[in-house]
């Protein structure tokens, strides 16, 4: 039995928490997400909701939100202060919702007070998956290559068990509800090639090939030469591994290298970057553009597809979960800041589309395929690596389908010296 202290200590922890969520959460008016406290207890009610967030500690909500952190409370679940029962996704409904529910001064300082009754407890961090912790000149060559590496030197193994056969780690192309993460990723991979409208015999390159999904569709099923460039030697290993097997090495080729290091002597037909764009900083838009330039044939075109932030809600601070945890030094910039800095570095915008529906239904598989196979991911990866993709993939499928993030195919041409594009006049060939 517990000593009558340690009960009166918990019976205590108990109702604070209690009045904490009926005052701060109840106001929201989320209905989707439940809590079930340690003992059992349930709050508002027992009855099922899609979410439930499960407080393991008497701690757990003094951990949770006493910082007033992102950090903070992605850290508590991380560490096992808390778990999330349930759809991952619709826990980020309350999440907004609270934002806008604890905006009043009164209710911050009311809600801190009740947080600082609670028993304390650090966090157990344990051997697993840590923050990042990067030196040196921010997107420096040295350290863009550990940011990078940092995300997708995981476990190739890991990433195969919530990706596509092809293992394409970007948003899919769904043309029906139902379609499946296999048939959409090639449907997006098809919808790419006809953008560039790809010819046999020219030469393409894949900026931030991934494990060479894309460069291996392009040369089987449009006779392009492709060179594909990553930053993760694991990717690229097994890249080629898979071109070899396919018999393609004459078409096909993956090599470890920063765009900024590649040579620009022999100019390709094609560029392509799928995802890549997030890791290069707002401060080398016009290196990234004035090197795509650079690489690129007259009457060139290059299609880059990246995530965007809106306009108006400003970067992302360091030290968020994101920064801290998933892409180390990543920087979304609106898309109207990319367009600007291509046109600076001498390219035309012919088309610009968003895949931001098509984003978040992507995540969602990802999220169900990565839960389906937890017990299997403990194999390659920790517990708190686990957390750290279950978490980042359900916040960012939220974010896509609330608008806060977006993502654009932006295609671009460089102009020939006597003007025309060579370009045809419709998109009509991308959907015949």
């Amino acid at each position: 039995m517990l000593p009558k202290e340690a009960v009166e200590v918990d019976l205590e922890a108990k109702t604070i928490s209690l009045e904490f969520l009926d005052q701060v959460f109840r106001p929201t008016g989320v209905q989707s997400v439940g809590v079930r406290l340690w003992d059992g207890t349930s709050w508002p009610d027992s009855n099922p909701r899609p979410a439930t967030l499960v407080l393991h500690h008497p701690s757990a909500l003094r951990s949770m939100f006493s910082a007033g952190t992102e950090l903070a409370l992605a850290e508590a679940y991380l560490f096992n202060q808390f778990d999330i029962e349930g759809d991952a996704i619709a826990v980020f409904d309350l999440a907004d919702a609270l934002m806008k529910a604890t905006n009043g001064w009164g209710t911050k300082l009311s809600a801190a007070a009740k947080l600082l009754r609670l028993p304390k407890q650090d966090l157990e961090r344990g051997n697993g998956r840590q923050a990042a912790q990067l030196s040196g000149k921010v997107h420096s060559l040295d350290r863009d290559r550990k940011a990078v590496t940092y995300h997708y030197d995981v476990s190739n193994d890991f990433y195969q068990l919530f990706l596509d056969s092809r293992m394409v780690y970007s948003c899919a192309y769904f043309t029906s509800p139902d379609m499946s993460l296999d048939d959409a990723q090639t449907a997006k991979l098809e919808h790419i090639c006809r953008k560039l409208r790809l010819q046999p015999g020219q030469r393409l390159l894949d900026v931030g090939c991934g494990w060479g999904g894309l460069a291996m569709y392009a040369a089987q099923q449009y006779g392009v030469e492709v060179v594909g460039i990553t930053l993760s030697q694991p990717q690229a290993e097994l890249a080629n591994q898979r071109i070899h097997a396919a018999g393609m090495e004459s078409r096909c080729q993956v090599v470890v290298c920063d765009y900024r290091e590649l040579d620009d002597s022999r100019p390709y037909d094609a560029l392509v970057s799928i995802g890549m764009f997030e890791h290069v900083g707002a401060a080398l838009l016009p290196v990234y553009f004035k090197k795509a330039v650079a690489l690129l044939k007259p009457g060139g075109v290059f299609l880059n597809h990246g995530i965007a932030r809106r306009l108006n809600d400003g970067p992302e601070k360091r030290g968020s979960f994101s920064d801290a945890y998933v892409f180390p030094d990543g920087e979304l910039e609106p898309v109207s800041e990319s367009l600007r800095a291509a046109e600076e570095a001498g390219l035309e915008v012919r088309d610009v589309e968003s895949l931001r529906e098509h984003y978040a239904r992507t995540l969602r598989h990802w999220v169900s395929r990565l839960e389906g196979n937890y017990q299997q991911a403990l194999k390659f990866v920790d517990e708190v690596t686990y957390r750290v993709w279950r978490l980042y993939m359900a916040g960012s499928s939220h974010g896509f389908h609330s608008g806060r993030l977006n993502v654009y195919q932006s295609l671009l041409v460089k102009p020939t010296v006597d003007g025309p594009s060579g370009l045809p006049p419709t998109r009509a060939d991308w959907y015949r």
